[in-house]
C-alpha cells in the first residue's frame, strides 16, 4: 500500500488471487480508498454468515465485495457468482453451480446438488448483481445457510435480500480525497503524463463533488481526458446537468447523478457511437466482433464502420476488452448496458435487434452442432462455454415470444452435444422441459427436442421420463414420416436398455438404429456413439472380437474426422477388451487416454467409468491401497452422475472385482480408510492421481499379467470374463 502525497489517499497494491480454491478475479487496476469500509466488511464476515453490501449502481459494491472476499476466504475458498447476465430466476441455482465448477448428470435438483456439495465445507459465496433476482437469491441463500453450517454468503446488490440473519452493509460514495485520487489514477492510466497538481486540483475536486463521489461516474469522466481537460469536463457537466437529472422525483438523487454521468458520456458520443451503444445492449454477456457486425449493422451503421465505432466506445470505457481461449471479446458494464437498452427501446428498434440476436445465436448453435464432429470439437466446447449467456438469452426470447416456440425447441435440441458431452445435463434438462411444455407448430423441431430430452434423461437415470419422451418421439415420427427422428428414438431406447442390463434388447435396438442411420446416410458423433454402445452390449455378451472390430472402426473414423469425445468411449471398450485378453499394458494405455479425453470435455460419466477400470488394473498390478483410493474418488463423483454404475451388474463388474481383491488384501478397516482418502479428492485431483498412478509417478505398482496372480490375490484373468455377474 502506498500513500499519495497530495490527497493523503491510500492506494492498495494489486493483490494476487486469494490463496487456495476459488474463482475470484485478479484486480487489473489499483484499489483506491475504502480502507475503513474494507476493514469493517471483513470484520462483519467474521461474525455474520450473511452480509449484503447495498448501494447505488456504480458505487463500487462489487469491487469492495471481491476485495473483502479475498481477505476473508474460507478454507474451501471464496467463489464469485456473477448474476447480472442471468435473467431467468430458475437459472440462479445453475449459475451458482457453474461458479463452483460443479457438474452433475443426475436428476437431482440443482439446489440438492449445491446442498450436498456445500454441507461439509467451509466456503464463502459471493453473490453479485442479484437485484433483479431477489426472491430466487433470497430463497437459495436462506436454504443453503440453514443446511450448510460452514457456508458464509457475501451479497452485493442495490437492495437487501430481506431474509433472516442478514446483516446489511450500506456503502456510501467515496469521500472527496478518495474520489480525487481515483480520478487521478484512472486518468493517468488513459492519458500518459497526467498528474493531479495545482493547475487542475480545484476542477477535479469540483467534478468529483458534482458526480457525488460515485466511482463509475468518476471513471467515466476520467476516460474523457483523452479529448477534454478537467475544466472542459466540468463545463460540459454543467451544461448537461439540468437536462439529464431531476426528471423524476421518485428517483434517488444518486441514481440521477449516475444517469447524468452516463448520459453525459452518451451525449459526447457521435450519432453512430450512440446507435451502436444502444444496439450492443441486446447482448447478455461477452460478445465478439463478428456478432456485432451481423446484429448491430444497418439503418444508420455500416458493417465497414463497426470496428472504428466500437474502438471509440472502447476508448471511452463504454465497452471493455478481454482475451480468452476463444480470442478477443467485449463486454459492457451492466449499468451502461441498461442505459443503452433504454435508448434502444426509445428508438423503436428493440424488437428487431432481439430477433437479429436470436438469429445469430441460432446460427452459432447450428454451426457448432455440425462442427462438433470435426477436429474443432474442443474449440466448439470452449466457444459454447463463452457464449452460454447469449445462448440462454436466445432461448429465453424464443420461449417467451409468441410464435417462437418451435425455434426454442430447435435451439435446445441443437445444443445436445453441449448438454451431453460437456457436463451440462441439468441445464439441458431445464431448457428441454420448458420448450416441450409449450405447443410448437413445427414437428421436426419438437421431435428433435424429444429425442434429446430422452437422451438426457437416460444419462440422468430418469427412466420414466426417458421412456415417455422417446416413445412420444417414436410415435410422432412414425405418424409424420420422419425417418431420422425414428432412428434417434430407437437408438436412445437401446441405450436405455444397455444401461439397465437388458443386453439382448439393447443389441436388437442398436442394430436397428444403426441400419436406419446407414440407409439415411447419417454420420456424426451420435451414430458413432451408437456403434460404441453396440460394442459394449456385445462385450457384455462375451463377443469380445466383434466388439473390438466395431470400436476399431469407430477409432479410425474418429481419427479421420478429428472427433475426440466419442473416441474416448471407444477407447474405454477397447481397454476393457485388452484386459480380458490378458494385455494389461495395452489396456492401461487405452483407458488412460480415455480418461484424459473425458476429463478435458468435463464428461463426468466417462471420467468415472475410466477411474473405476483403472482402479481394478491397479489392484491386480499389486497396489490394493491405491486401488481403494481410486474407488473412493469414484464414489465421490458418482452422485453427480446418477445411480452408481447405473445399478448395472455389467458396468459394475470391475468395481465389484476390485473391491473384493482390495478388501481381501487390506482388510476391511484399512480398505475403508483408503476409500475415505479417495472420497476427499476433488474430481480434478482424482483424475490427476489416476493418471500419475497409471504412469508410475505416484503409485508403486507392479504390472502382472493376468495369469500371474499370486496365491490369495483372488483375481485372475478368467474372473473378468464377459457375461459373468460379479
Amino acid at each position: 500500500m502506498r500513500r499519495d502525497q497530495r490527497t493523503g489517499d491510500h492506494r492498495h497494491s494489486l493483490p494476487a488471487q486469494a490463496p487456495g480454491p476459488g474463482n475470484l478475479p485478479l484486480e487489473l487496476t489499483a484499489f483506491v480508498g475504502r480502507t475503513a469500509e474494507l476493514a469493517a466488511l471483513t470484520a462483519a464476515l467474521e461474525t455474520g454468515r450473511l452480509v449484503t453490501v447495498t448501494g447505488v449502481g456504480g458505487v463500487g459494491k462489487s469491487r469492495l465485495a471481491v476485495r473483502a472476499a479475498a481477505a476473508a476466504a474460507a478454507r474451501g475458498g471464496a467463489w464469485l457468482v456473477e448474476l447480472s447476465a442471468v435473467r431467468d430466476p430458475d437459472l440462479v441455482e445453475h449459475a451458482v453451480a457453474d461458479a463452483l465448477r460443479l457438474t452433475d448428470h443426475t436428476h437431482r435438483t440443482p439446489r440438492k446438488v449445491l446442498v450436498d456439495h456445500l454441507a461439509g465445507r467451509e466456503v464463502l459465496l459471493v453473490l453479485d448483481g442479484f437485484e433483479h433476482l431477489v426472491e430466487a437469491c433470497a430463497s437459495l441463500a436462506g436454504d443453503l445457510l440453514h443446511r450448510c453450517p460452514g457456508l458464509r454468503v457475501l451479497a452485493a446488490g442495490r437492495r437487501p435480500l430481506d431474509t433472516g440473519g442478514e446483516r446489511i452493509f450500506p456503502l456510501a460514495p467515496l469521500p472527496a480525497p478518495d474520489a480525487a485520487a481515483l480520478f487521478a489514477d484512472r486518468a493517468a492510466a488513459g492519458l500518459a503524463g497526467f498528474v493531479l497538481d495545482e493547475g487542475n486540483e480545484a476542477d477535479v475536486a469540483e467534478l468529483c463533488r458534482r458526480l457525488d463521489g460515485i466511482p463509475l461516474a468518476i471513471e467515466l469522466a476520467a476516460g474523457r481526458l483523452r479529448a477534454l481537460s478537467p475544466a472542459q469536463l466540468l463545463s460540459r457537466l454543467d451544461d448537461r446537468f439540468a437536462l439529464l437529472t431531476g426528471t423524476r422525483r421518485d428517483v434517488p438523487p444518486r441514481h440521477q447523478t449516475l444517469r447524468t454521468a452516463i448520459g453525459w458520456s452518451h451525449e459526447l458520443c457521435t450519432a453512430e457511437e450512440r446507435l451502436l451503444w444502444a444496439r450492443l445492449s441486446v447482448f447478455c454477456g461477452p460478445f465478439d466482433l463478428d456478432a456485432v457486425e451481423y446484429i448491430c449493422t444497418g439503418d444508420g451503421l455500416r458493417a465497414d464502420d463497426v470496428l472504428d465505432v466500437l474502438s471509440e466506445l472502447l476508448a471511452q470505457s463504454v465497452v471493455t476488452r478481454e482475451e480468452g481461449p476463444t480470442g478477443v471479446r467485449y463486454r459492457m458494464l451492466d449499468t451502461v448496458r441498461a442505459y443503452g437498452a433504454d435508448w434502444l427501446e426509445a428508438t423503436g428498434d428493440a424488437a428487431r435487434m432481439r430477433r437479429r440476436h436470436r438469429d445469430w445465436y441460432m446460427g452459432l448453435a447450428t454451426w457448432c452442432e455440425l462442427d462438433w464432429f470435426s477436429p474443432r470439437q474442443a474449440r466448439v466446447a470452449e466457444l459454447v462455454d463463452v457464449e452460454l449467456p447469449n445462448l440462454r438469452g436466445a432461448l429465453e426470447y424464443c420461449l417467451t415470444e409468441p410464435d417462437e416456440t418451435h425455434l426454442g425447441q430447435y435451439l435446445a435440441g441443437s445444443l445436445w452435444f453441449y448438454w451431453v458431452g460437456c457436463g451440462r445435463l441439468a441445464e439441458g434438462r431445464h431448457w428441454l422441459d420448458r420448450a416441450l411444455e409449450l405447443d410448437g407448430d413445427h414437428d421436426d423441431s419438437r421431435l428433435k427436442a424429444l429425442w434429446v430430452l430422452g437422451y438426457v434423461a437416460v444419462l440422468q437415470g430418469d427412466t420414466a421420463a426417458a421412456l415417455a419422451a422417446l416413445q412420444e418421439c417414436k410415435d410422432e415420427a412414425e405418424r409424420t414420416g420422419s425417418a431420422i427422428a425414428t432412428a434417434y428414438a430407437v437408438h436412445r431406447t437401446g441405450c436405455l436398455a444397455l444401461l439397465t442390463d437388458d443386453v439382448e434388447r439393447a443389441e436388437t435396438l442398436l442394430r436397428s438404429a444403426l441400419d436406419q442411420y446407414h440407409e439415411l446416410g447419417e454420420l456424426n458423433s451420435n451414430v458413432l456413439m451408437g456403434q460404441v454402445e453396440l460394442a459394449m452390449a456385445l462385450a457384455f455378451r462375451g463377443e469380445i472380437a466383434d466388439a473390438v472390430v466395431l470400436c476399431e472402426d469407430v477409432r479410425q473414423v474418429c481419427e479421420d474426422h478429428g472427433e475426440r469425445w466419442t473416441l474416448a468411449y471407444a477407447l474405454y471398450v477397447l481397454g476393457f477388451a485388452a484386459w480380458t485378453r490378458g494385455e494389461p499394458a495395452t489396456a492401461r494405455e487405452l483407458v488412460m487416454r480415455c480418461l484424459a479425453l473425458d476429463h478435458a470435455f468435463h464428461d463426468l460419466l466417462g471420467t468415472v467409468l475410466a477411474i473405476e477400470l483403472l482402479a481394478l488394473f491397479t489392484a491386480v498390478e499389486g497396489d490394493p491401497a491405491e486401488a481403494a483410493v481410486l474407488q473412493g474418488a469414484a464414489s465421490r463423483i458418482w452422485p453427480s452422475v446418477g445411480l452408481p454404475l447405473f445399478g448395472s451388474g455389467n458396468f459394475g463388474r470391475p468395481h465389484a472385482l476390485c473391491e473384493a481383491r482390495a478388501r481381501e488384501q487390506l482388510g476391511d478397516a484399512r480398505y475403508e480408510d483408503c476409500l475415505a482418502v479417495g472420497a476427499r479428492l476433488t474430481p480434478d485431483a482424482a483424475v490427476s492421481r489416476a493418471l500419475r498412478a497409471s504412469s508410475g509417478g505416484k503409485a508403486k505398482t507392479r504390472r502382472l499379467p493376468l495369469h500371474e496372480g499370486r496365491a490369495g490375490d483372488g483375481l485372475k484373468q478368467g474372473e473378468l470374463r464377459p457375461g459373468q455377474r460379479a
